[in-house]
């Protein structure tokens, strides 16, 4: 068990809270590790109908991410404790996409990076006009992991494209009208629908019962805003190649298309091209577990870049925000130093055996 997630059963349902206020419920192996014991355990239990997974109340932000410090600590040595939390967090994320049973979850407040693999791939992802959602990693030189691969291409167009390579930030009913979320919800209806599920009569069909209860509860999700630039994400982010992408972006006549394109170059250029290609094999992946091997050898060498280690120095360490990425433009990137990511790891293969 980890002192930074508080896992019980209560009254038909498994409970999942995060405890680790002080990194805003950033995910370390423990608690990947004790999340992923109790998914197997709730599996197939008779008693547990519903997986809950919220933070603990009173504090801000569902999780922020994963460990930085610590993957990128260890991806300065010999990488193996980060190694080890990957292979972790994605068989945990695998279990709750796998899940037979509903899962709802809280996405109330900043909801980044392993946040996202904690809560995306459930039946039901709650937002709130808490709700801030983003996958920042191209601008620390990881790239949009657990699972990103998988359900960012499958957003509506490329929207996923966009969220992935400009680490764009979605705040409240914006998150359920992209599709990351599947409803939304004023924070302060949330503990309502807790006691609606805690007196629930669990002897009829429990997904079905949970919708009835957001239909009662649950806002309609107003048009986006970014609405007004969905044409020129659709355009601009279809093209099969970074180059092409930025290109498009700063061809087109409007301001805002211009300010994503300096966004892109701002970034990682060797991740921006890693993600891009990640969200094209992950798009045509048959299986979410295909699309996890895929990631783990991206992450089983990402750890150890200079990019990802310089991206932790400026950002999170010395917070100059000056990172000197290396080759420093996207046109110097080959797709060889892209294929190398990509490569089979062999014995090392990521496995989802219980």
């Amino acid at each position: 068990m980890s002192a930074d997630v508080n896992i019980r059963a209560a009254g038909g349902i498994g409970r999942i809270t995060l405890t680790r206020p002080a990194a805003l419920h950033a995910l370390n192996t423990p608690m990947c590790a004790a999340i992923l014991k109790a998914l197997v355990a709730w599996r197939d239990d008779p008693s547990i109908h519903i997986i809950w997974i919220d933070h603990q109340e009173g504090t801000r932000g569902f999780c922020s991410g994963g460990d930085i410090r610590m993957l990128a600590t260890s991806g300065a040595g010999d990488a193996a404790e980060a190694r080890d939390f990957f292979r972790t967090e994605y068989r945990m994320n695998a279990a709750l996409k796998a899940f037979p049973k509903p899962v709802i979850s809280i996405l109330d407040g900043v909801t980044m990076g392993g946040g996202v693999g904690l809560s995306v791939h459930g039946s039901h992802r709650i937002a709130t006009e808490r709700t801030l959602f983003a996958m920042p990693e191209t601008g620390i030189g990881l790239f949009p992991d657990v699972g990103g691969g998988w359900f960012l291409p499958r957003l509506e167009g490329e929207l996923g494209t966009w969220l992935a390579l400009t680490g764009a930030r979605l705040k409240g009913a914006d998150v359920a009208a992209a599709g990351v979320a599947t409803h939304y919800l004023p924070s302060e209806l949330v503990p309502a629908l807790g006691r609606q599920l805690e007196a629930a009569d669990f002897s009829m069909d429990a997904s079905a019962m949970l919708n009835e209860m957001l239909r009662g509860l649950t806002h309609p999700i107003p048009a986006p805003s970014y609405g007004a630039h969905r044409e020129t994400i659709h355009r601009c982010f279809a093209g099969q190649s970074a180059e092409a992408i930025v290109a498009a972006l700063e061809g087109d006549p409007g301001d805002w298309a211009k300010g994503e394109a300096a966004t892109i170059r701002a970034k990682s250029p060797e991740t921006v091209k890693v993600a891009l290609r990640q969200l094209r094999e992950g798009g045509r992946c048959e299986t979410f577990e295909d699309n996890m091997r895929m990631e783990f050898r991206i992450g089983w060498r990402k750890v150890q870049s200079h990019d990802f280690q310089e991206g932790v120095r400026a950002v999170i360490i010395d917070k100059d925000n000056a990172p000197v990425w290396s080759p420093a433009r996207l046109e110097d990137v080959s797709e060889a130093e892209v294929a190398r990511y990509f490569e089979q790891l062999g014995e090392n293969e990521l496995s989802f055996e219980d």
